[in-house]
């Protein structure tokens, strides 16, 4: 199987949760070696990123500056759920992520983690991942 589906509970308004074990496991379930990993989050009000995984200082200010830029409370917003700032983040960060698999290890940075970004929590949420060989 190559196909996979996680659960994830968020317990904050905003968040970002580190999902790259939780892939890495789907990757050896898999037993694809080379090829491509991509992961999906089906909401409009949480995305997918990759960062430094290292300093938490770093997950704050990203936070921190997504909500200077995009806050949550404009009152020019016109959207009826209030949750405006949460769907312009997460159009900012992207809902999928796309990693190189090689020797069957993820190809990342030293420093890097994929996160799984909450923008409207909290809430119960989901993402895929699809592992493909090649």
């Amino acid at each position: 199987m190559n196909f996979f589906e996680h659960t994830v509970a968020t317990d904050r308004a905003q968040q970002m949760m580190k999902i790259t074990e939780l892939v890495r496991e789907d990757i050896e379930k898999s037993g694809i070696r080379e090829g491509i990993v991509v992961v999906f989050s089906p909401h409009t009000t949480a995305g997918l990123t990759i960062n430094e995984n290292a300093d938490p200082d770093v997950v704050r200010d990203v936070l921190m500056a997504m909500e200077e830029a995009f806050p949550t409370d404009n009152p020019k917003y016109r959207h009826f759920e209030g949750n405006s700032h949460a769907h312009i983040k997460t159009t900012c960060f992207g809902s999928s992520q796309t990693m190189i698999l090689h020797d069957g290890k993820l190809v990342l940075g030293v420093w890097q983690d994929l996160y799984f970004c909450e923008f409207d929590g909290p809430r119960t949420r989901h993402f895929f991942v699809k592992v493909l060989e090649g």
